[in-house]
């Protein structure tokens, strides 16, 4: 069986696993997360395999190393017309943001990288890395439902300042693609590409 680390402490993140009841630890990355990609889906998968290959690194070196190991990484970035959409910098930017997305369509990416180390299999560490994209459309926003929702703290720290999983759910007219995707961890696509490698994540050990 394999030791899973999640490479984040992001609690939306660490929940969708827990649901799943897939054993895992999480680990944090301290990495700068800066990459040259400038293209949606290869900026995000660059960002996540910062994350992996650091904690890949900081178990080597606290020499806990063992012969099965998934790290799992992902970064996560909300794109308006082909802009992103990073994190408020204050109420008046999150005003800023909503404006932009109320009443049309804006894509949430989520780059997945993934280090699988076993000494049984051919490939001892195969590097593994993906992208999913989510299609979100946002109902009419008048200027009391902005008001209303930047006064309940939620967008603050989230990328396009909103949540789906929060309060702003009452505001999505509709998704195309994987709601988990939206929430930052696609976990269908990560659980079917490591199935087809003959890892079932949800048949494993936290050790």
């Amino acid at each position: 069986m394999y030791r899973i680390i999640l490479a984040s402490e992001s609690p939306r993140r660490k929940e969708i696993l827990k649901t799943m009841g897939i054993p895992f630890e999480a680990m944090a990355s301290n990495v700068n997360e800066e990459v040259e990609e400038k293209e949606p889906a290869s900026m995000v998968e660059a960002l996540a395999k910062l994350k992996v290959v650091d904690i890949w690194k900081q178990i080597k070196e606290q020499n806990k190393s063992q012969d099965k190991i998934i790290i799992i990484g992902a970064d996560t970035m909300v794109f308006y017309q082909g802009q992103a959409l990073g994190k408020p910098k204050d109420q008046e930017d999150a005003a800023r943001i909503l404006g932009m997305l109320s009443n049309d369509v804006h894509q949430v990416y989520t780059g997945v990288s993934m280090i699988i180390v076993d000494q049984d299999r051919k490939l001892k560490e195969e590097h593994i890395s993906f992208a999913v994209c989510t299609k979100v459309s946002v109902q009419p926003l008048n200027k009391k439902q902005m008001e209303d929702y930047i006064a309940s703290g939620e967008p603050m720290d989230k990328a396009g300042a909103y949540g789906i999983q929060g309060r702003f759910g009452i505001h999505i007219k509709e998704i195309s693609g994987d709601y988990y995707n939206v929430v930052g961890f696609p976990i269908a696509k990560i659980y079917e590409t490591l199935l087809e490698l003959g890892i079932d994540l949800k048949d494993q050990r936290n050790s």
